[in-house]
This record gives structure tokens, C-alpha cells and sequence, in this order.
């Protein structure tokens, strides 16, 4: 009952100590605020002397700029809005096909500006300002990427600054062919690689899809990367700014990252979907399964017999021949009877609704009674029941297996070990649908060099992950922030910091002292225990081993005389032995009791007492 009554005062102590922090801080806001508001008023009443001149304000602090990123090696494309203008970029003019009119127009709003949430002033980029609506815009680039011996970086910064909830952000590497122009920009323009995120309902996507040429038709296909591990939820609603990266190398490996983590990486020739070569071998589609193939690996026993005793008529389930009636049930009064108080409503039409009844209610009768109506027995399983009879199966003497179709060469098969050596593409788009507005991007950057790609990467995304860490708050007040969304924190938080304190405390403070009775006698060692009255008994050991030194001393002195005195020696010898005879009576006592103490450690005797 004592340790209950400790650790209820002590988990109560412990939710006032977090009642008062956090009335405390609240307390602090409203003194800092007052301290301004009296600094401001002093600051008033110190300006205005007698002279009538005023005391100059102080100089304001720097303002933070956003400095845009400049590549500083070999690049293909960059663009970080810094001139805060699209003359660099083309609006699509052109109609999306087999849609109503009415939403087959490309006419979503596209706008350079700072995000809303801003925390570094000057910091540009394209938002996507239009909800429900097509979108389409591209840009040119530096050159033409060629895949040959040097790998693709592409990476640009996507913030959905409202969430998002069905649509994507994804970027089109537009193909280098004749006919591309950039006004017309539509789904069906052909693009080499499409890169970025997707969402629509639940299902998060980071794509990564490139368009094959297959060498033998000269047709393009869809090659999927398979779907990350990672679990990609927390950069579609964080409203923070994340940095996707895709990086495609000459050997055909791939990697996929966000915010300069792999999430996702592979091989073009394993892990895309369809496969970029097809199988060798097919299955012939003229070859059909023969009539009398027997795929059945069990049948039923043809010379089974049903048994005679066997009864398929009899139930699964009988009376209980053993049950009785219970005393007072109410045969004569039903379960349900019409309700005394029901009244029949006033536009109640016996002609067009026929004769009224009464709601049925339950007799109140049966409350106090084990049962109303007529008795019946329960049912029960019948012990004779055993269903209707089938054989029993055994294995197919003429079972051959399942039946596949036979294989044949896949006459479209061929094998491309380079799926690398894409088409070049030229360009950069944007065609997008989405339910969702005010989608931030931000500096698009295309190169051969890892390294160029970092540089560019650090001094612009690194930039504003550094400014938006900064404003974040502090775990202790992200707890206190979900403590008032979510009060029942508040017990999480007692429990996770008092248990411990109260286990120390329990464990350390309230143990009992063991007495050497406690324990039985055994061969093992143990605890240095030893109370006062065993202190005294070692020293009477000790004082009496002192008292059979001096006994041997003395004998030996008797000794010399009894060899100088021989009459004399005789009557000394018959009282030595009788001393001797009881010192070892003493002695095997003193063993006894030596037994009976608990072992102690040399390191922990006492000195002896005079």
C-alpha cells in the first residue's frame, strides 16, 4: 500500500512540474512582450529632451537575399528563375485529343514567384497556379544530350505548398526529332525519359519511365522502374522543399534519389517492367491440349462401396431427450403481445391500408419467467449423423500432369545490351493534370558531372533545407504542440519520464537490510553480513587462541623444570594432560561455533579488540 501511495504523489508532482514549465513559457512570451513594448516607451521618452532633439533609431539588421545557384562546370540545362520571368520558356498552345472540349485546352496558369511560406526572400521559382486544369510548358536546352560514354544527371526541386491530392510533378525529357515543336506540346509528345512524383488517393509514385526503341520493329515501348521500398509519403505532405535526382549511367545502372538519398536503384536490363528483352521462347499459340489429357492427380475410388450401416437420411442435429422444462415457464402467454399503448395514427386509410395492428412489444410477463409459448426441447448433434457418403480418392493411374502448351522461338525475340543508348533528347517539359494548386519548382539542372550536379544541388537546395531546419522548432515544443492537439500525450509523457524515476526509486531506496538468518547454510559463498553479537564472539576466539599460546609457552617452561626436579615432573605431567584434555574440549567448540558463523572476507575484519 506504501509504494501505491508513492507512486501516485510522485507521477502528481510530475504533471505539476510540466503544468508549470509550460505556464512558465507562456508567462516568459508575455513578459518579452511587455519588455519590448517598455523599451519602445523609454526609448520615446529618451528622445525627447530638452533641446528637442531625438536620439537616431539604431541600424537595421541585414536582410537575408537569396543568392540563386551558378553552375560551375559542363551542363546541358539550368534554370533557377532568378530573372523572375518565362521568356526562357514556351506555353503550350495545342488541344489534348479525345476530351470534351471544354477541358481539352492546355490553359493552367503558370507564374514565376516566391513560395508563401518563404524563408529566404528573393527565392524564385515556376509554380503551377491552376486547379483541375491541363498544364503544358517546356524550355529548350543548352545542346542535345547524346547517351554514349557519359552518364545523365537530372535533378530538380518540387514543394507542394498546399499538399496535393491526385496529380503529379514529374518532368518530360522531350526527344530530339524533326517534328518537336514546342508550342503544340502534348501528352502524346514524344519524350525519351519522364522523371519526377505522382499522386493520386494513397498511392504514392516516384516515376522513372523511359520509352525503348525495339530494333527490330523500330516501335517505342514503356519501360517502368520498379516501385521503391521507401516509404514515400512524408515528401508529398510535409510542404517542405525536396530535391529529386535521377542518375543514369553508360552501364546501365540507375539510381533514384530524394533530398541526395538513394531510395531506389537498379539495372535497365533487370529491374524494369515489361522487360527491355523479350524471352527466346514462347509458347506455341496453335498448340491446343489434347481431348483425353488427364490433368486430375486424384480420383475417386471406383470399386468404393457405401457401407450398410451408412445413413445419409439421418440429421446433423436431434432433440435432447435428457432436457427438462424449466420450472415456471408460461406456456399459456406468447413472447411477443401488441403494444396496450400503440394508437392508431389519424391518416391511417383501412380502405387503402387495410386493417391496422398494433406494434408487437415483448410481454413483460416473460421479463421475471425463464420462457413463454410452447416448450421445446434444444437441439444437439446427433451422434449418428455422417452425411452422404463419397468415395474415397485415390492416385490417377492415367494422370499425366498439367498440360502446357510446347515452346517455340519467339520470332519478335531480340537482345539490346545497351538500352542506355537512348534517343537524345532536346528539351525539358511540363504536362501535367492536377487537383491541387500552387506546386513550386525550382532549379532544373541537367549534367554529365556528378560532382557539377552536387556543387549545384548545395547552393540551392542546401541553402533552403538549412533555412527551413532553422525555423523548425525544437522537439521539446513539437511535444508540447501535439500535447494540445492531443491530450492524452500528456500520460505517454508522465508515464515515459516517472516510470524510471520511480523504479530507481523503488529499487534503490526503499530495500530491506538481510540478515545473516536468512540464509541457509551452504558450501557457497556468501554476503559479508555479520551482526554485533558475532563481532564479539570472533574477538573471544581470537582472545582465546592468544590464551593456547601462552598454554604452549607455559608447557614448554614446565618442561625444562620437570627435567631439572624429577619428583616434581611426575605430578606436573598428570596435571599437564588434564589441561590438555580440556583445551581440546574448549577447541572443538570453538570450531563448532567457527562453522556456524557466516564467512566473511579478509578484506573486511575488523581490527581485533585489546
Amino acid at each position: 500500500m506504501t509504494l501505491n501511495w508513492r507512486l501516485s504523489l510522485l507521477l502528481l508532482a510530475l504533471s505539476g512540474v510540466v503544468w508549470l514549465a509550460q505556464a512558465e513559457d507562456e508567462g516568459d512570451d508575455d513578459i518579452n512582450v511587455e519588455d519590448e513594448l517598455d523599451a519602445v516607451g523609454e526609448g520615446e521618452d529618451e528622445g525627447d529632451d530638452d533641446d528637442g532633439e531625438k536620439t537616431p533609431p539604431p541600424p537595421a539588421l541585414p536582410k537575408v537575399v537569396y543568392k540563386p545557384p551558378e553552375p560551375m562546370g559542363d551542363h546541358y540545362f539550368a534554370e533557377s528563375f532568378n530573372k523572375g520571368t518565362l521568356d526562357s520558356w514556351v506555353l503550350s498552345k495545342a488541344k489534348k485529343d479525345g476530351i470534351d472540349e471544354e477541358i481539352a485546352k492546355y490553359d493552367g496558369k503558370w507564374a514565376v514567384e516566391e513560395m508563401v511560406d518563404s524563408r529566404l526572400p528573393g527565392d524564385k521559382g515556376l509554380v503551377l497556379k491552376s486547379r483541375a486544369k491541363h498544364h503544358a510548358i517546356s524550355s529548350p536546352m543548352l545542346r542535345p544530350f547524346v547517351f554514349d560514354t557519359k552518364p545523365v544527371i537530372v535533378q530538380y526541386e518540387v514543394n507542394f505548398q498546399t499538399g496535393i491530392d491526385c496529380g503529379g510533378a514529374y518532368v518530360k525529357l522531350l526527344s530530339q526529332t524533326p517534328d518537336l515543336d514546342l508550342d503544340q506540346f502534348v501528352d502524346k509528345t514524344p519524350y525519351t525519359i519522364m522523371f519526377g512524383p505522382d499522386k493520386c488517393g494513397e498511392d504514392y509514385k516516384l516515376h522513372f519511365i523511359f520509352r525503348h526503341k525495339n530494333p527490330k520493329t523500330g516501335e517505342f515501348e514503356e519501360k517502368h522502374a520498379k516501385k521503391p521500398d521507401a516509404d514515400l509519403r512524408t515528401y508529398y505532405t510535409d510542404k517542405k522543399t525536396h530535391l529529386y535526382t535521377l542518375v543514369l549511367n553508360p552501364d546501365n545502372s540507375f539510381e533514384i534519389l530524394v533530398d541526395q538519398l538513394v531510395i531506389n536503384s537498379g539495372n535497365l536490363l533487370n529491374d524494369m517492367t515489361p522487360a527491355v528483352n523479350p524471352t527466346a521462347e514462347i509458347e506455341d499459340p496453335d498448340d491446343h491440349k489434347p481431348e483425353d489429357w488427364d490433368e486430375r492427380p486424384k480420383i475417386q475410388d471406383p470399386d468404393a462401396v457405401k457401407p450398410d450401416d451408412w445413413d445419409e437420411e439421418a440429421p446433423a442435429k436431434i432433440p435432447d431427450e435428457d432436457a427438462v422444462k424449466p420450472d415456471g415457464w408460461l406456456d399459456d402467454e406468447p413472447a411477443y403481445i401488441p403494444d396496450p399503448d400503440a394508437v392508431m395514427p389519424e391518416d391511417w386509410d383501412e380502405e387503402m391500408d387495410g386493417e391496422w395492428e398494433a406494434p408487437q412489444i415483448p410481454n413483460p410477463k416473460c421479463e421475471s419467467a425463464p420462457g413463454c409459448g410452447t416448450w421445446e426441447r434444444p437441439m444437439i448433434e446427433n451422434p449418428s449423423y455422417k452425411g452422404k457418403w463419397k468415395p474415397p480418392m485415390i492416385d490417377n493411374s492415367n494422370y499425366q500432369g498439367v498440360w502446357k502448351p510446347r515452346k517455340i522461338s519467339n520470332p519478335d525475340f531480340f537482345e539490346d545490351l545497351h538500352p542506355f543508348r537512348m534517343t537524345p533528347f532536346t528539351a525539358v517539359g511540363l504536362e501535367l493534370w492536377s487537383m491541387s494548386s500552387d506546386i513550386f519548382f525550382d532549379n532544373f539542372f541537367i549534367t554529365s558531372d556528378r560532382n557539377v550536379a552536387d556543387r549545384w544541388a548545395s547552393d540551392g537546395w542546401g541553402l533552403k533545407k538549412a533555412a527551413e531546419s532553422a525555423s523548425e522548432p525544437g522537439l521539446v515544443t513539437q511535444m508540447l504542440s501535439a500535447a494540445e492537439e492531443r491530450p492524452w500525450l500528456w500520460v505517454i509523457y508522465v508515464l515515459t519520464v516517472g516510470l524510471p524515476v520511480v523504479l530507481i526509486f523503488v529499487f534503490c531506496c526503499s530495500g530491506k537490510k538481510t540478515s545473516p538468518a536468512d540464509y541457509k547454510k551452504t558450501d557457497e559463498p556468501q554476503p559479508d553480513v555479520k551482526e554485533e553479537g558475532e563481532e564479539e564472539k570472533a574477538d573471544e576466539e581470537e582472545e582465546g587462541n592468544d590464551d593456547e599460546d601462552q598454554t604452549e609457552d607455559k608447557k614448554k617452561s614446565d618442561a625444562e623444570d620437570s627435567s631439572a626436579e624429577p619428583g616434581v615432573g611426575e605430578e606436573d605431567e598428570e596435571e599437564d594432560e588434564e589441561d590438555e584434555e580440556d583445551e581440546k574440549e574448549a577447541n572443538k567448540v570453538d570450531e563448532k561455533h567457527e562453522d556456524d558463523v557466516p564467512r566473511r572476507s579478509p578484506r573486511n575484519k575488523k581490527v581485533r579488540k585489546d
